[in-house]
């Protein structure tokens, strides 16, 4: 039989991917799990694998198509897989009857029921042909989960990785979406992770079609509006005729670059912007950093001065709350985040790209150099897991390595603040009337005037830097 495997929800609010390879061809044997597509969504580069074993029989998307969720990207010929499971059930079925038994197997297809109906009445014995055969056998001797498994692809590598069958996992996630959690909880060997027999006929009728095809609710191209097309604001301006003048090149506004768009967008149109400037001397913070960065590098990290920033903010943000929340514009209520969840903003060839540290203050800075340093990589390879770009509470963007004397960064809505980092150097300034040369960086706190104050986010700055200046009193508030 043939399966269309469609475009998967690959994370919050991804409607649309870009392919940007292609791992199989037509008229290949695919395994199961196997690495099918590469391609990038407005946050990430995604592996898609292979949901069942098959023959490929059509792929229908290129190299560099804008592919939307729930289209059909590949057709598999399952034939030669289910064909060893219906022998095995018409083989039981005389077996079955010569012993008077009530449950033999029935067609798939009979009669006052509908496929899926029938697909739910159980399993081939056999449990080869991901249970896609045309007879359904009662009283199969165990349950075995077979069939696309609703999963991100980046769910699916972690279960490879850790040797556990996705198959056998009830997922926690809407509509039974298997999470990384459930992944680490099953291999953890919490039962409450293994799916119930109770539960097998809707697991497995719900397992048997593709994640596209359970959508709650028609997506905007079911109703004849692309995705695409969808202005970045509400009344966009009309653009004069540019070609009058000269040569023009129109290209797409698309995946990353397009949602970096929309997101500035709706920043500056929620967030009244206000940015509170200053200086911090880290010429102590220096010394100790180069002191200790070789052990870190032994270690695997690296001891930048935005892993020590990441430490001194996570303390002014327990000290002031407020810049650590968001405002709840339909509730009028301000949410406080008791969870220190940092996003450090990565320059990659693709655009801007914001991973997340999590429980920044539940980890040494040792820790964190390591974490850092390999999220970041992953950011700019693109191979950055969905996970670690969502659940950020506060912002962090370094220029300094690229240059510039300040900057003001704009709030990653819906988050009340963001803290940038400058350039450091060297500077004459007076310290106890004498004239001295001294590492200075430039700081700006950029954050949302609805719920702070500027006298607030002075102080709080000010905190950051008594930190920075002081390594020990980092030690300290770490």
């Amino acid at each position: 039989m043939v399966f269309e495997f469609k475009l998967p929800d690959v994370g919050e609010g991804i409607h649309e991917a870009e392919v940007l390879a292609i791992k199989v061809k037509e008229g290949e044997n695919v395994k199961e799990y196997q690495p099918m597509f590469d391609v990038e969504t407005d946050k990430a580069v995604v592996e898609i694998t292979a949901p069942i074993s098959g023959i490929v029989e059509q792929i229908k998307v290129k190299v560099g198509e804008m592919a939307k969720v729930g289209k059909v990207m590949i057709t598999f010929n399952t034939g030669a897989q289910a064909a060893p499971a219906a022998k095995t059930a018409a083989a039981a079925k005389p077996a079955a009857e010569s012993k008077g038994s009530s449950a033999a197997a029935a067609p798939v297809a009979a009669a006052g029921k509908s496929t899926e109906t029938a697909r739910a009445a159980g399993e081939g014995t056999s449990g080869s042909g991901n249970g896609r055969g045309n007879l359904a056998v009662a009283e199969a001797p165990a349950l075995k989960f077979v069939g696309p498994v609703p999963a991100a692809p980046a769910t699916r590598r972690l279960a490879r990785e850790m040797g556990v069958d996705i198959r056998l996992i009830n997922g926690s996630g809407p509509a039974g979406r298997v999470l990384k959690e459930d992944i680490r909880a099953f291999a953890e060997g919490v039962t409450s992770s293994v799916r119930s027999s109770s539960a097998a006929a809707t697991a497995q009728a719900t397992h048997r079609q593709p994640p596209a095809a359970r959508t709650t609710a028609p997506t905007r191209d079911e109703q004849g509006d692309s995705h695409s097309r969808e202005p970045l604001v509400i009344s966009p301006f009309e653009m004069p005729d540019f070609s009058k003048y000269g040569p023009v090149e129109r290209v797409p506004l698309r995946s990353l670059r397009k949602r970096i768009a929309i997101n500035m967008t709706q920043s500056w149109t929620h967030v009244p912007h206000v940015a509170h400037f200053d200086q911090i001397d880290i010429t102590d913070l220096e010394s100790y950093r180069a002191k200790h960065e070789k052990s870190v590098a032994q270690k695997g990290g690296k001891l930048t001065l935005t892993v020590l920033a990441l430490k001194a903010i996570v303390s002014a943000l327990k000290k002031f709350p407020q810049f650590n929340s968001s405002l709840d514009e339909n509730t009028s209520e301000v949410i406080y985040k008791r969870y220190f969840n940092l996003g450090v903003a990565v320059a990659t060839e693709r655009g801007l790209i914001v991973p997340v540290i999590k429980d920044v203050d539940k980890k040494s800075i040792v820790e964190l150099s390591v974490e850092l340093a390999d999220v970041a990589q992953k950011t700019r390879e693109g191979k950055i897991e969905l996970d670690k770009l969502q659940g950020g509470t506060f912002t962090i963007t370094n220029i300094g390595a690229i240059g510039g004397t300040g900057m003001m960064p704009m709030v990653n809505y819906p988050e009340v603040g963001i803290f940038g980092m400058a350039k450091s150097k060297l500077q004459p300034v007076v310290r106890d009337g004498q004239i001295v040369v001294r590492n200075i960086l430039n700081v700006t706190l950029s954050f949302d005037h609805r719920v702070a104050d500027g006298a607030e986010a002075a102080y709080f700055v000010r905190h950051v830097s008594d930190c920075l200046e002081d390594p020990f009193k980092l030690l300290l508030e770490a």
